[in-house]
């Protein structure tokens, strides 16, 4: 046992958990419902017992007739109350996961993309999607089978203690044998392979994710082989932490049966005595020597609760990692009294002695950055790389904090709403994300009011009229993270998407980085050209020679300085 396992959960992980629950109405009725399956299975067996005991002392059937009844009602009971249990449990818990998934986006969202630059988009996508949906098995898993079989098992021992005083002891000290041994076996049988299936999960995505995004450059350069030897090596390893655990289970399972005859036995070693002395029927016999079965089976449940909730915990605990409570210092967040932005056309962009550095990381990125960037104006930004032309890009749109002044007409921009900036500058990424959708929903993502007319005239202006036509218009798929475009093309539709979005200004972040030379020229013309016809300001980073009648100035920016 770990001393991980021992530790208990941190603020954060609880507060994740206790998010998982759901409201005590709707999990209290999934409860009730639980604990009625578990008593008519157990009662349904202590009345068959005490039935076929009585009846073979052959009396009056009328004698009988309420028994006949009980069996017939506690049979349908357990069945129909455990439809109920499973309805009201699973309506309740998908409920909440609704809630959780919603706060962690909201948790996420100020986040990227610069707060997660250290989680792989594999592992990203199973902690969002496998282990939010692990949570939901705290309330169904975890929650609803120890206190049904809590309920369902002190009133059977109380029933047991009733008819015999000797056999109510004998039952209740073997429920809590069976407590601790079958949850210290059941911990040393699966507990690592538990913990380790939620990590292993998220390498195998991991693994397949960089096996499709990648597929072609692997092909290119003979690396596919050993990138499926990856994704197999990856599932192999979760399919022995899962064989592993299916055997600890079975060997849990294995432990409790075995105690659960021997409460059999015990209950027999009781009653077989009263029955000779006169303390006890036959029919009371009967019902005391099969009770334990049916308490177990409700039983049984207990140990794997303890697995389940080992589960559980493991995915919170990776949740927590990905959504921390406190925001990393670098990530620009709302403040309570942020101001909207009010602007009256292109604003003036100015920042003084600004200094950023990435979320987590050591050293500045940007320091003692000193910009103006006039209503109108297009200014290109050079410098080598790593010289943190893509940081000042990312302070321009408020997704990295920094120090010193950003001011937008002469209003601080940390004492405005995050997305007021960003409604005023826009960033067209060097790697513009196009969704697996036809050209239309990638442009509606900028603008979703735009008419097809004004969808056509955006991507005339960024010289994609005639390909658009060629390709069928509109309705042209443009593949998984734009497949099926070049990467010129994805440059000019992101820019279409940027001219509706009609961003005041506009951060282009090295448009040519993924064209061939004869591309870039025509897509820097077209940037600055299209937008200098709106009389937005521009500011285009790139790393290639830019013809000076384009724009006004040439910055360069070399160590985190702005030095011309």
């Amino acid at each position: 046992m770990s001393a991980e396992t021992l530790t208990a959960p941190t603020p954060e992980v609880r507060r994740i958990l206790r998010l998982a629950v759901p409201p005590a109405g709707r999990l209290g009725t999934a409860i009730a419902f639980g604990v009625l399956s578990g008593a008519s299975a157990v009662a349904l067996l202590g009345v068959s017992a005490w039935l076929i005991t009585r009846a073979s002392e052959q009396p009056a059937m009328l004698y009988l007739s309420m028994a006949v009844v009980g069996v017939r009602a506690f049979a349908l009971g357990r069945a129909f109350f455990r439809y109920l249990e499973r309805l009201a449990g699973h309506d309740a818990a998908f409920r909440q996961l609704g809630t959780v998934r919603s706060r962690l986006y909201r948790r996420l969202e100020p986040l990227a993309p610069d707060g997660l630059r250290g989680v792989r988009s594999g592992d990203l996508l199973t902690r969002v999607a496998d282990d939010v949906d692990e949570l939901q098995n705290l309330a169904l898993r975890v929650v609803q089978p120890l206190v049904t079989a809590a309920v369902v098992v002190t009133g059977s021992a109380v029933v047991a203690f009733l008819i015999l005083p000797a056999a109510g002891v004998a039952l209740l000290a073997t429920l809590l044998v069976a407590l601790v041994a079958g949850v210290l076996v059941n911990r040393w049988a699966t507990a690592s392979s538990e913990r380790r299936i939620a990590p292993l999960r998220a390498a195998l995505n991991d693994a397949l994710h960089d096996l499709v995004a990648n597929l072609d450059v692997l092909t290119a350069y003979d690396a596919l082989p050993a990138a499926q030897g990856r994704v197999r090596l990856a599932s192999d390893r979760l399919t022995a932490a899962a064989r592993s655990r299916a055997a600890g289970l079975g060997v849990t399972a294995g432990v409790v049966s075995v105690l659960a005859g021997a409460a059999t036995v015990w209950a027999l070693a009781a009653g077989v005595p009263a029955l000779r002395d006169g303390a006890l029927s036959a029919p009371g016999l009967a019902v005391l020597a099969l009770l334990p079965l049916a308490v177990f089976e409700v039983f049984g449940m207990v140990p794997l609760a303890f697995g389940a909730w080992r589960r559980v915990r493991a995915s919170a605990e990776r949740i927590a990692d990905v959504a921390p409570a406190t925001v990393p210092d670098g990530i620009p967040v709302d403040t309570p009294d942020a101001s909207p932005l009010a602007l009256g056309g292109v604003p003036e962009v100015r920042l003084d002695g600004v200094t950023a550095h990435w979320p987590d990381a050591e050293g500045d990125v940007l320091s003692d950055v000193s910009l103006r960037l006039r209503p109108g104006e297009r200014v290109v930004l050079t410098g080598p790389t790593g010289a943190g032309k893509t940081a000042l890009a990312h302070v321009l749109t408020r997704l990295l904090d920094h120090t010193g002044c950003y001011a937008l007409d002469g209003v601080e921009t940390r004492g405005l709403r995050q997305d007021d900036v960003r409604r005023a500058v826009g960033l067209v990424e060097q790697r513009p994300y196009l969704f697996d959708a036809d050209l239309r929903q990638n442009l509606l993502f900028a603008r979703d009011t735009a008419t097809d007319d004004e969808l056509l005239a955006a991507l005339d202006r960024v010289g994609l009229a005639e390909w658009t036509a060629e390709r069928g218009g509109l309705d042209a798929r443009v593949g998984e993270r734009g497949a099926l475009v070049s990467g010129g093309q994805a440059q000019r539709i992101a820019l279409a998407r940027a001219l509706l979005a009609d961003f005041p200004v506009l951060v282009v972040d090295e448009p040519t980085a993924n064209v061939d030379a004869a591309a870039a020229g025509a897509i820097v013309r077209d940037v600055l050209t299209t937008a200098a016809e709106d009389g937005r300001t521009v500011l285009l980073i790139s790393h290639t020679d830019v013809p000076a009648d384009l724009v006004d100035r040439t910055l360069r920016l070399e160590g985190g300085r702005l030095i011309a």
